[in-house]
C-alpha cells in the first residue's frame, strides 16, 4: 500500500461485509477489524484481494476483531496462517504484513517500513540517481549536447523509466485492473506520458536528427512557438529518481516513527532462570506459566508479572514508565515484566504471563490507538477516495483547453503531465498516520498510554479537570504528620500497634524506627536487647488498641499499659482528654485523624495523621492551570481534608466536593457538563470507572485498578499526576502537528495545480515538490519525538 486512496479502497471493501467496520492504517500496513458476530476470516481476506490486494491474518482476540495486513499481491501464493496465540497488533508494529515463513518479492511495494523493502528501494534509488545525473546535465546543457546526444538519453532514461520505476506502474497496472486508481496511478501515467512522447519526438518528430542541440526551459509556457518537439527524458528520469529518493526518505522516517514501539514492545526479557525443585534451568520466557517461580539476578529483567517470594532489590522500571528512581522491593511486592533489578537476587512467582502481562496490554493500547482513526483524517480519507479520478479529468481537461486555444501540442502535453504529476497527494495518506504512531510512540516511552485517535480531538476542547483525591493527589494511604505530647509518646504508640491491623496502626508503626533494632544485638532469648516488647495485647475494633510495653533485658522493671485510639474510647477507660482538647479539635478542624496516648491513667500525647499528599501534585496542578484548564478536588472524604489537601496543592477551595458517595461521581462530573463545560476526570479506583467512562475524557492512573484503566481514555501508567498534563500537552500537539501536515498536504496540491494547469510549471520540479512534500510531511510529524 502506498497512499490514501489504496486505504480508503480497502476500506471501502472491508466495511461492505455485513456487520464489518474497518480501520486501515498506512504506516502500519495493518487493518483492524470488529466483526459483529462470527469472523469469516476468508471473507476478510476476500474482500482485500478484491481491493487488489493481498491479507494475511495476523491473529484474532476473543473472536470479534480480526485484523489482517494488506499487503500487494504480487501473483505467487501467499501462506495464509492463522495465529491464534499471536497479539496482531504487536505482529503489525514489527512494521512487516507478511506471514511467518513467505518469501518476500523483491518488487513488492517499496512505501512499507520494512528492512527488505528498503533495501530494494535503495539499489532502485542507486541506479536511478546514476543514470538520471547524465541525462538531466545533456538535456538541459546546450554545450554538452554532442553529435547524438539526444539518443545517449533515451539509452541512459529507459532504465530509469522502466526498471527503477517499476513499482509505481505495477501499483498502477493492478489498480486499474481493479478498475481503481490510486497516486500510483498518477505517477505512471505521467512518466509513460512523458517517455511516449519523447519516443514519438525522436523516432517520428525529428528530434532525433544528428547535430540537433536544444534548450529546454523551466517554465513550459515560454516554449509555445518551438517547431520541434521538445524531448521530456530528463523529465520522466527526474520524476522517477525524485519519487524513489521521497519513497526512501518516508520509509526511513516510518522506520523511525515506529521505533519508539519496537522498543517497547522488544523490552522483555528473552529467557528465564525457571526454579524447578530448588534447581534452576534456563528456559525461553513463553515457557512460563502462571505459579512458576524464577529467579531474577541482579541486572537481568524480571521475565514476566509477578510476586516477590524471597530477597530484596530495587527495581529500574523507567524504560516501561518513564519513572527514573528504582523501586525498593521485598517478599510480597508485586514487580512487572520488562523491569530490570538493580542489586539483590530474588524469586518470584509469576501471576500473569504472555498477553496478559502489563507490558502486553500497553503494546495493545498503544497499537490499537495508532490503528485507529481521528475524525480529521476520516475527512482526509473521503477526499483522497475521490481525489485521483478528478485529477485525472483535471489533466485531460488541461490538454483539452489547451489545445482549443490553438496552443501547440507540446504546449498541452506538457501542462497535463505537470498536473498529473504535481497533483499526487502522497502526504496526505501520510497526514495522520505518522504524527499518530510517532505522537503515541513517544507517549508510551514516557509513560502516557493514548488509546485512540479519536481522544486527540476531544484533548483540545477540556477546560476542567477533575480530580479524585485519594490515590490521585495523595498518597492513598495514612501517614503521621504530627506528634502532640511527651517525647516517649510515639515510642510507646509505635511499640503497641506494631501489632495492629488497621491503617492507622501501620502508619503509626511505621513512623518509628527503634535505635535499639538497628544494632542488631540479642539476648540468650533471641530478643534484640532494649527493644520494646509487649504483652497482653488487646484490640478494639473501631476504637483503639492497648498492651503493656516492657523494655526487653531492662532489668526487673513494670510495664506500662498503653493505650492508643479515639478520645471518646479513652474516655470510657476511665481517662480524661480535655488537656488535649486544643490538639483534637484543631485536627478535626484540618481534616486530619487524630488518636490519643495514654499511659499510667494520664493522657500523654496525641498523634496526628492524615493521607499526605503526593510531592509532585502541586506542581502538576499549576502545570494543568497553565494549559488552561479548571481543577475540581472530587473525595469522599470530610470536607476538612479535602479542603486542606486542596489549600497545598493551590486548588480554590469552591472547586471542592466533599462527601461524595462513590455512585455519585457520575452525578458530579454529568452536572459540570450540563453546567456547559468540557470535563477531563482523573482517577484510579474502581469507584471512579463510571465517573471515567462519563467524562469527555477519562485519565487513569496506572498504579489504580485495571477496572478503571480499562474505563479511561488515557492511561498515566507512572501514578504521577504530573502524566495527566503531559499528557494533555502532547495530545494537543501531536493534533496540531496532524493539522499542519493537513494543511501542507492540502495547500501543496491546491496551489501548485493552478500553476501546472496554466502551463508555468515544469514536470520534473512537480515531481520534485511532490517528493519533497511527503518527506515534509513526515519530518514534520518525526518533531514529536523531541516532546518532553
Amino acid at each position: 500500500m502506498t497512499c490514501a486512496s489504496c486505504v480508503a479502497r480497502v476500506e471501502k471493501k472491508l466495511n461492505r461485509l455485513p456487520g464489518v467496520e474497518a480501520t486501515v492504517n498506512l504506516p502500519l500496513e495493518s487493518a483492524r477489524v470488529t466483526v459483529d458476530g462470527p469472523v469469516d476470516t476468508d471473507a476478510l481476506v476476500a474482500a482485500v484481494r478484491s481491493a487488489g490486494y493481498d491479507a494475511t491474518v495476523v491473529g484474532a482476540r476473543h473472536a470479534p476483531a480480526t485484523p489482517p495486513a494488506p499487503h500487494e499481491h504480487h501473483g505467487s501464493s501467499a501462506e495464509f496462517m492463522h495465529h491464534e496465540d499471536m497479539d496482531p497488533f504487536e505482529h503489525a508494529l514489527s512494521g512487516h504484513a507478511m506471514a511467518p515463513g513467505h518469501d518476500m518479492d523483491p518488487d513488492e511495494d517499496t512505501s512499507a517500513p520494512t528492512d527488505a523493502r528498503g533495501t530494494e528501494l535503495r539499489r532502485r534509488l542507486r541506479v536511478a540517481s546514476v543514470l538520471t545525473v547524465p541525462v538531466l546535465l545533456l538535456s538541459m546543457i546546450p554545450a554538452l549536447q554532442f553529435t547524438g546526444w539526444q539518443w545517449v538519453v533515451t539509452a541512459l532514461a529507459l532504465p530509469v523509466v522502466t526498471w527503477a520505476a517499476w513499482p509505481f506502474h505495477r501499483a498502477a497496472f493492478r489498480a486499474a485492473r481493479h478498475g481503481a486508481s490510486t497516486m500510483d496511478t498518477l505517477v505512471s501515467i505521467g512518466i509513460i506520458a512523458a517517455t511516449g512522447w519523447s519516443l514519438w519526438a525522436l523516432l517520428f518528430g525529428g528530434a532525433g536528427e544528428l547535430g540537433l542541440n536544444m534548450t529546454p526551459s523551466l517554465w513550459p509556457r515560454a516554449e509555445t512557438g518551438m517547431e520541434i518537439p521538445e524531448l521530456y527524458f530528463e523529465v520522466a528520469a527526474v520524476v522517477t529518481t525524485f519519487l524513489l529518493a521521497g519513497r526512501y526518505a518516508e520509509h526511513r522516517s516510518r522506520r523511525r516513527a515506529g521505533d519508539a514501539l519496537r522498543t517497547l514492545l522488544d523490552l522483555g526479557a528473552k529467557d528465564v532462570a525457571l526454579l524447578v525443585d530448588g534447581t534452576e534451568h534456563r528456559v525461553p520466557v513463553d515457557r512460563l506459566v502462571v505459579g512458576d517461580q524464577f529467579v531474577v539476578r541482579p541486572g537481568e529483567k524480571v521475565a514476566t508479572d509477578g510476586v516477590v517470594v524471597s530477597g530484596t532489590s530495587a527495581l529500574d522500571a523507567s524504560l516501561l514508565t518513564g519513572e527514573p528512581v528504582p523501586v525498593d522491593v521485598g517478599p510480597g511486592d508485586d514487580v512487572t515484566g520488562a523491569t530490570i533489578n538493580t542489586s539483590g537476587a530474588l524469586v518470584v512467582r509469576a501471576t500473569r504471563v504472555g498477553a496478559d502481562t502489563r507490558l502486553a496490554q500497553i503494546g495493545r493500547l498503544v497499537a490499537t490507538a495508532q490503528t485507529g482513526k481521528a475524525p480529521v483524517q476520516r475527512l482526509a480519507d473521503r477526499i483522497s477516495a475521490v481525489f485521483v479520478p478528478v485529477v485525472l479529468v483535471l489533466a485531460l481537461g488541461t490538454l483539452t483547453v489547451w489545445l482549443l486555444s490553438g496552443a501547440g501540442a507540446q504546449a498541452a502535453f506538457t501542462a497535463a503531465v505537470a498536473v498529473l504529476i504535481i497533483a499526487c497527494p502522497c502526504a496526505l495518506g501520510l497526514a495522520t498516520p505518522t504524527a499518530l504512531l510517532v505522537g503515541t510512540g513517544r507517549g508510551a516511552q514516557r509513560g502516557i498510554l493514548i488509546k485512540g485517535p479519536e481522544i486527540l480531538e476531544q484533548t483540545r476542547t477540556i477546560d476542567t479537570v477533575v480530580l479524585d483525591k485519594t490515590g490521585t493527589v495523595t498518597e492513598g494511604r495514612m501517614a503521621l504528620v504530627e506528634v502532640v505530647g511527651e517525647a516517649e509518646v510515639l515510642r510507646y504508640a509505635a511499640a503497641v500497634e506494631q501489632l495492629a491491623e488497621h491503617p492507622i496502626g501501620r502508619a503509626i508503626a511505621a513512623a518509628v524506627v527503634d535505635p535499639h533494632e538497628s544494632v542488631g544485638r540479642t539476648g540468650a532469648d533471641g530478643v534484640v536487647i532494649g527493644a520494646d516488647q509487649v504483652h497482653d495485647f488487646r484490640a478494639e475494633a473501631g476504637h483503639g488498641v492497648s498492651g503493656v510495653v516492657r523494655t526487653a533485658h531492662s532489668g526487673v522493671g513494670l510495664g506500662r499499659r498503653v493505650l492508643v485510639g479515639k478520645p471518646a474510647w479513652l474516655r470510657d477507660q476511665g481517662i480524661d482528654p480535655t488537656a488535649f482538647q486544643d490538639a483534637l479539635e484543631a485536627a478535626e478542624a484540618d481534616g486530619a485523624t487524630a488518636v490519643m496516648v495514654a499511659w499510667d491513667g494520664s493522657p500523654r500525647g496525641v498523634l496526628v495523621l492524615r493521607d499526605p499528599v503526593k510531592p509532585t501534585s502541586a506542581q502538576a496542578i499549576a502545570e494543568l492551570r497553565a494549559l488552561g484548564l479548571r481543577p475540581v478536588l472530587l473525595t469522599g472524604d470530610n470536607a476538612g481534608a479535602a479542603r486542606a489537601a486542596a489549600r497545598e496543592v493551590g486548588i480554590s477551595e469552591d472547586d471542592v466536593v466533599a462527601h461524595v458517595l462513590p455512585a455519585d461521581k457520575v452525578a458530579v462530573v454529568a452536572r459540570l457538563q450540563a453546567d456547559g463545560a468540557r470535563v477531563a476526570m482523573v482517577g484510579d479506583g474502581v469507584n471512579d470507572a463510571a465517573a471515567l467512562a462519563t467524562a469527555d475524557l477519562g485519565l487513569a492512573m496506572g498504579t489504580g485498578t485495571d477496572v478503571a484503566i480499562e474505563a479511561s481514555d488515557i492511561t498515566l501508567v507512572r501514578g504521577d499526576l504530573r502524566s495527566a498534563g503531559d499528557a494533555i500537552r502532547l495530545s494537543r500537539r501531536t493534533l496540531r502537528v496532524i493539522k499542519q501536515n493537513l494543511f501542507w498536504a492540502f495547500a501543496y496540491n491546491v496551489a501548485a495545480i493552478p500553476l501546472a494547469a496554466l502551463g508555468l510549471l515544469n514536470p520534473m520540479i512537480a515531481g520534485a515538490a511532490m517528493a519533497l512534500s511527503s518527506v515534509l510531511v513526515v519530518g514534520n510529524s518525526l518533531r514529536l519525538r523531541r516532546f518532553e
